[in-house]
């Protein structure tokens, strides 16, 4: 099925999806649109919906309500072998008495590809993705990086108007996600294919894509850019889950002619409302800076707290400090840390700038 459309590669309208033996939907009328040449990340955690989706798009699954379409055509009901589409997994899928070569020409393979063709564009294939040394081999004489490759060389074979990345790096070590991450960023630019990426890791989405469907629940809890979903948050459950942020309760008390926020009766002037009341502030780690306490006075909008945690992250130091009943997680950077200790005691300072209050 291969159409040509001016409009989006994958539009999904209102699809709901219910498991049989389950009260609560996997998916409750989910709707979005993928255009053509996007990289299209949905993140969220476990049990939230992210790959029942993917499945619904590959046709593994039906829904019970909705429309997927590609490229304008409805293919609600066709079988996964009908749909334009291919599909990287996370446990690479490769077959194992085929040689590296023989498994990427499979699909071309499938659809009656002549074989002086299908050796042209395997090689084009495995070229893309630095593997064009490696033909012969079978996949137990691969790394797992080297395998993934050899999914992903597959799957960009027969050039899909869209790719669907099923958590493709989650088997993989830290180094070689990294690595992996730069791969397909720089094949997706080149080949201008639709990815579609399903993963629980907020930095493998924020990273890579041009948008992120966050999902919670079997819903959409927001849909945008990395830096809107980062700094435009629409809900606290965003706040906390893209990026790493404190969630503290702020209380909004008569000042002058308007309401300043308070935090344990420390004022804070930078945060107003024109209404009283409770609500939630969420700041991120990196905007909470931390003083070793001098015995002066603290200024404005500062808070006491005792350092109970220090874990050293590499390039920064995550500080855990008790402010009362509260925790605060500050992130400080490794060249600019004064050494915070276990029990030192300090003055705990916020830059709202790019603070998200919730109401209510």
């Amino acid at each position: 099925m291969r159409q040509v459309s001016d409009g989006p590669v994958l539009r999904l309208d209102h699809v709901s999806k219910t498991y049989p033996g389950s009260r609560k939907p996997a998916l409750d009328s989910v709707s979005f649109e993928v255009a053509a040449g996007e990289f299209f990340s949905i993140l969220g955690p476990s049990g939230s919906g992210k790959t029942t989706i993917l499945r619904t798009i590959a046709g593994f699954e039906r829904p019970d309500r909705g429309r997927v379409l590609m490229a304008g055509v409805d293919v609600t009901q066709l079988v996964p072998n009908k749909r334009d589409v291919r599909t990287v997994f996370q446990s690479y899928a490769l077959f194992p008495h085929l040689t590296v070569a023989e498994n990427v020409q499979y699909p071309l393979r499938m659809q009656g590809v002549s074989r002086p063709e299908r050796a042209r564009r395997s090689v084009e294939a495995l070229e893309h993705v630095a593997m064009e040394g490696y033909a012969t081999r079978l996949p137990h004489q691969l790394s797992g990086g080297q395998r993934q490759r050899v999914a992903l060389a597959r799957a960009i074979v027969s050039r899909p108007p869209l790719l669907l990345l099923d958590e493709p790096l989650g088997a993989l070590d830290l180094r070689l996600r990294q690595q992996m991450q730069h791969t397909l960023v720089s094949l997706q630019k080149e080949l201008r294919i639709a990815f579609v990426y399903v993963t629980h890791d907020q930095s493998e989405a924020l990273s890579m894509s041009d948008r992120v469907l966050v999902m919670r629940d079997g819903r959409i809890a927001q849909l945008g850019t990395p830096l809107d979903l980062y700094y435009k948050p629409q809900s606290e459950f965003v706040a906390e889950f893209v990026g790493n942020s404190n969630m503290l309760p702020v209380d909004f008390e008569p000042d002058r002619e308007s309401y300043v926020a308070t935090i344990q009766g420390t004022k804070l002037p930078e945060m107003r409302s024109n209404v009283a009341g409770q609500g939630r502030v969420a700041i991120r780690y990196g905007h909470v800076k931390l003083e070793a306490d001098d015995g002066c006075e603290r200024r404005a909008g500062e808070l006491a707290g005792v350092v109970e945690n220090v874990l050293f992250l590499g390039t920064s130091f995550e500080v855990d400090v008790r402010c009362g009943a509260l925790r605060i997680m500050s992130s400080v950077p490794a060249s600019h840390a004064p050494g915070f200790v276990n029990g030192q005691t300090v003055k705990v300072a916020f830059d709202l700038t790019e603070a998200r209050l919730f109401h209510g």
